[in-house]
C-alpha cells in the first residue's frame, strides 16, 4: 500500500539531518517537499538517492522551491502551474508515479492583503482550480498535496480573531478553497478524522507557539474521487516539530490501497 507524505521543510539543507532521519525511518513511497530554499543544482540529491529515492527538483535561490521524491520510477509532467508563462516562482511539480498523477505545491502566502502578493495568491488559486478541472475532465486519478497557505475555517487556527486580517483567512481565499474542493476533491485527513480538533500542521517560531500548541492547519493532501476510494489512513506526524532545528511545519501523510 503506497505511503505518500508532504512536508514544508523550510530549507532542506538547514534541516537535512532531521529530514533524512525521518525519511529513512518512515520510508514514504512518495515524498513531497516545499520551501526547499535552494537552487535545483544545490539540492542534496545524493543523500536522498542513498535512501532509494529518485528526485524531481524545482529550485529557486533562497526562496520557495518544491521537490518530488519517489521510490518508484516516475515521468515528469510539469514543473510549473499552467496558465501564466511569466510566473517564475518555483512552487509546483507534477509527475506520474505508477498509476497516480502526483502534484506537489507551495501555494503563495499572499500577505499583506490589498497588495500584488494577495492578487498573485488569488490568481494562483484560480489556475490551480483550472488544472484540477482539466485533470478531472480527463479522468486522471490525482493527488494534490503540500502547503496550501489556506486556513479553510476558524476551526483550523488557534485564534481566528488574531488572523482576521491575514491573507490565509480572507473570504476570497476561503471561497476559492471551497471551489477547489467542490470540484469533487477530498481532504484526506478530514475523511479519516472528521471530528478532529487542533490538528495543526504549522506552529510559528515566535511566542512559544509550539510549546503552547498555538498552530494552524494549512498543509493538506487532496484526493480525486477515485483515490479517495482507495484511502486507508491519513495522519499528521507532530514528532519532527519537537526536534532541535525543526521546520515550523510537520509532515502529513496518507496511505492508499493499490
Amino acid at each position: 500500500m503506497p505511503l505518500l507524505a508532504t512536508w514544508n521543510v523550510n530549507s532542506v539543507r538547514a534541516r537535512l539531518p532531521l529530514v533524512l532521519e525521518w525519511a529513512g525511518r518512515v520510508r514514504p513511497d512518495i515524498l513531497l517537499f516545499q520551501e526547499i530554499k535552494c537552487e535545483t543544482a544545490s539540492f542534496p540529491e545524493m543523500e536522498f538517492k542513498s535512501l532509494g529515492y529518485e528526485c524531481l527538483i524545482v529550485g529557486q535561490k533562497s526562496y520557495n522551491g518544491v521537490a518530488l521524491l519517489s521510490r518508484q520510477p516516475f515521468v515528469s509532467v510539469s514543473t510549473a502551474l499552467p496558465g501564466d508563462d511569466a510566473d517564475a516562482q518555483a512552487r509546483y511539480v507534477e509527475a506520474d508515479v505508477g498509476n497516480i498523477r502526483v502534484i506537489g505545491l507551495y501555494l503563495p502566502n499572499g500577505n499583506p492583503i490589498g497588495t500584488d502578493k494577495f492578487a498573485y495568491k488569488l490568481g494562483w488559486m484560480e489556475r490551480l482550480i483550472a488544472r484540477a478541472k482539466d485533470l478531472l475532465a480527463q479522468g486522471i486519478p490525482f493527488v494534490m498535496a503540500g502547503d496550501f497557505n489556506v486556513i479553510p475555517s476558524d476551526e483550523d487556527v488557534f485564534d481566528p480573531k488574531a488572523f482576521a486580517q491575514d491573507a490565509l483567512t480572507q473570504p476570497e481565499v476561503r471561497r476559492l478553497w471551497r471551489t477547489l474542493l467542490n470540484l469533487g476533491l477530498y481532504d484526506a485527513f478530514a475523511l479519516c478524522h472528521p471530528q478532529a480538533e487542533r490538528a495543526w500542521t504549522f506552529w510559528d517560531y515566535q511566542a512559544g507557539a509550539w510549546q503552547r500548541d498555538l498552530g494552524l492547519r494549512i498543509d493538506f493532501i487532496l484526493l480525486s474521487p477515485g483515490l479517495a476510494d482507495r484511502l486507508v489512513e491519513c495522519a499528521v506526524d507532530k514528532e519532527p516539530r519537537g526536534r532541535d532545528k525543526a521546520s515550523d511545519h510537520t509532515p502529513v501523510w496518507c496511505r492508499l490501497n493499490e
